[in-house]
């Protein structure tokens, strides 16, 4: 498996790392771990119907012993399977015959029948896919999908999910051949397999190799079997001595080899990953004991594995951010709050004016960090508009060149045909300035900034780094420097929260974190490149979108005045409903509060007079706010709402972005806000 796993790494652009190769993978494991072939098929086809509709699912083995084509494992709505037969001109025979990968779609069918080729058997299906199961050269079966409905079309890529699969499924029947022989054979060289895509080898209990199969010659980079044979393993094959002496140790002291997993050296000097599984084997012609093993190259495994972890670990840590921006927002409203009114009362000329406008500074600090959290939880509240990129570049470029200083050389480069995508513009001009100001802090010496934009169209075939990146097209922003670089541990944590190469107290950390999540929210992906002393280059896509750029409307100043309506306001906070409710019993308005949905509903149900505007919190123990919002609305219509929420992936929230005609109210807000909000809404 690794053999064929790695040359698929190393032509996928990982736009299936999440599907495809995460559904090798499992080929792989289920061909080790099914006792006997027909649940080893019956696991593929649950594979393959992950990975597209394969509902008719079979597969074709040809003995040539026989000269029979046999159908081990077929599932089908219409047909049952077939008995053993000589092969024909059947669709599967066709396979065994050209060992070439057939789309049979009803156009190509016929045309096939009139040349000849072949002709149907069984219920005729809509589409008929088909691809050899073959080592080498050799094609000994078929895996085959069919479809019987219009609304299931295959296609190309289809096709080429199928191909791969197949190898993959070749490779491990040919192994589980191969198992089998080995039980039957009592010859000291049929355990060595030579066709099996692991490595297989004998060595002394000294270490040294006594056979070694091609896979383990193409494993370690040789050439020959006699290249292998003369090295030293300790020396030459393994990265670590010590971990070699523990092999030795290991089988010395038990007789066998289960998954030990260590490192080897290449003969071009690079590292890869081997796990080993081997048993010690005594015959009349052997001079002592030896070690028959198998070597599985599992380092794409264990770089995928990390892969994933790391992305859990991102999105572990974001939970943890977007909680804890959650909950602090809450202190912060009513901090932020009452330092206000405290402001409010106090001269300016009083002692203790300063000292409240030090709290208040303060918690708008704070604010800040928790809206830098939220961005990098994915949390943050997005006000979505179709934007131009390069008009947000062209303005954003008055502002960055002072900020850069004159020993940075700062030049735009932007395609003119770019496009649109869709983007709160604000948090677009924020990662922008944090990619700028993270590339000036990479030069202290000076250098050079490049600004670039240009439409990509990204297809399958693309390769984003070790980033997956859906088809379509994008707008490329890149952001590039010729600074220090970095080195892939640095490279492999700049995004996580609170991370910094910078000296204490010259960052937060938050910078890059911000941007990853930004990002992610706005649907796009971000990668690095770098390289220590060579600069550094961030890539960002951003989804293109056809629609005409919009135009930001100029905002209409409202007064913080006050009224007499009357208001139902329901916060589970009891400080921040406190602090609401003040400031709006002070402009006039008649308040009746509630902690909870049910509670607000039950207040509502005795006040005999008209609810002007429920002010409520979106998350709550018990009802939420949308739905004390959706039961209101029947027996009051008419009343207005105004959200608030600390924390805006809520039921309000679809994805970061307000839902169209909701008024929504960020917390931590100030009282002047919250009042010329009040007022807006009320109209």
């Amino acid at each position: 498996m690794a053999g064929f796993y790695a040359g698929y790494h190393d032509i996928s652009d990982r736009r299936r790392v999440e599907a495809l190769s995460s559904a090798l993978y499992r080929v792989a494991e289920k061909s080790s771990s099914a006792h006997d072939l027909q649940q080893f098929f019956a696991a593929v086809h649950g594979i393959v119907d992950e990975l597209m509709y394969a509902r008719n699912f079979y597969i074709a083995l040809y003995d040539p012993s026989t000269e029979l084509l046999s159908f081990p494992y077929f599932v089908d709505e219409h047909d049952a399977a077939p008995s053993p037969k000589k092969l024909g001109p059947g669709l599967t025979d066709y396979i065994l015959r050209t060992g070439e990968p057939l789309l049979a779609t009803p156009e190509v069918l016929r045309a096939m029948e009139d040349r000849g080729e072949v002709s149907r058997n069984g219920s005729q299906s809509l589409d008929w896919m088909g691809v050899p199961l073959k080592v080498g050269n050799h094609t000994f079966g078929a895996l085959a999908v069919q479809t019987y409905s219009k609304n299931i079309r295959y296609g190309e890529r289809d096709k080429e999910i199928l191909i791969f699969v197949a190898r993959q499924l070749a490779s491990a029947i040919e192994i589980k051949r191969n198992e089998q022989a080995l039980r039957r054979s009592e010859a000291r060289y049929r355990s060595l397999v030579q066709s099996s895509v692991y490595g297989i080898y004998r060595s002394s209990l000294e270490g040294r190799f006594l056979d070694v199969n091609p896979a383990l010659i193409s494993m370690l980079g040789y050439g020959s079997a006699e290249d292998v044979l003369l090295l030293d393993p300790e020396k030459d094959v393994f990265a670590h001595a010590e971990e070699h002496k523990r092999l030795i140790e290991e089988f010395r002291s038990t007789g066998r080899l289960d998954g030990m997993e260590v490192k080897w050296k290449r003969k071009d000097g690079g590292a890869i990953t081997v796990r080993i599984s081997g048993r010690a084997v005594s015959s009349a012609d052997e001079p002592a004991d030896v070690l028959e093993a198998i070597a599985e190259d599992v380092t794409d495994r264990r770089v995928l594995e990390d892969q994933f972890r790391q992305a859990q670990k991102m999105e572990a840590v974001g939970r943890l951010a977007g909680g804890v921006a959650h909950d602090f927002n809450n202190l912060l409203m009513v901090i932020s709050g009452y330092a206000e009114v405290i402001l409010a009362k106090l001269d300016l000329t009083h002692p203790l004016h300063e000292k409240g406008r030090a709290i208040q500074q303060a918690a708008d600090r704070a604010t800040t960090l928790t809206r830098q959290l939220l961005a990098f939880s994915r949390k943050q509240l997005l006000e979505l508009k179709v934007v131009d990129v390069n008009t947000i570049v062209e303005d954003m470029e008055r502002l960055l060149r002072p900020l850069i200083g004159e020993n940075i050389d700062l030049a735009a480069r932007l395609a003119p045909d770019a496009g649109h995508t869709r983007a709160d513009a604000g948090q677009l001009e924020q990662v922008l300035m944090n990619l700028v100001v993270n590339a000036k802090d990479a030069m202290p010496s000076g250098g050079s900034l490049t600004i670039r934009t240009q439409k990509v169209a990204v297809d399958e075939t693309h390769r984003g780094g070790q980033t997956f990146i859906r088809p379509g097209n994008y707008v490329l922003l890149s952001v590039s420097d010729t600074g220090m670089g970095m080195d892939k541990e640095t490279q492999s944590r700049i995004f996580e929260p609170f991370f910094t190469t910078k000296e204490k107290g010259k960052g937060t950390g938050l910078g890059l974190s911000t941007v990853y999540g930004i990002v992610k929210q706005t649907g796009g992906y971000v990668m690095v490149q770098s390289e220590e002393g060579r600069g550094t280059t961030f890539h960002i896509y951003l989804p293109q979108v056809e629609a005409a750029a919009e135009t930001n409307a100029a905002p209409i100043a409202h007064t913080a005045v006050g009224g007499t309506e009357t208001v139902l306001l329901v916060e589970d906070e009891e400080s921040v409903r406190q602090l609401v409710r003040e400031t709006l019993a002070a402009k006039g308005y008649q308040v009746v509060e509630a902690e909870n949905g049910e509670a607000g509903l039950a207040a509502a149900e005795k006040l005999e007079g008209r609810i002007d505007l429920v002010i409520t919190d979106v998350v709550m123990p018990g009802m939420g706010g949308r739905e004390l919002v959706k039961q209101l609305s029947q027996t009051r219509p008419e009343t207005k709402v105004l959200y608030l929420s600390g924390y805006t992936e809520d039921a309000i929230v679809s994805e970061g972005t307000i839902e169209s005609g909701a008024a929504f109210l960020q917390k931590p807000f100030t009282l002047q806000s919250l009042s010329r909000k009040v007022r807006e809404v009320l109209g």
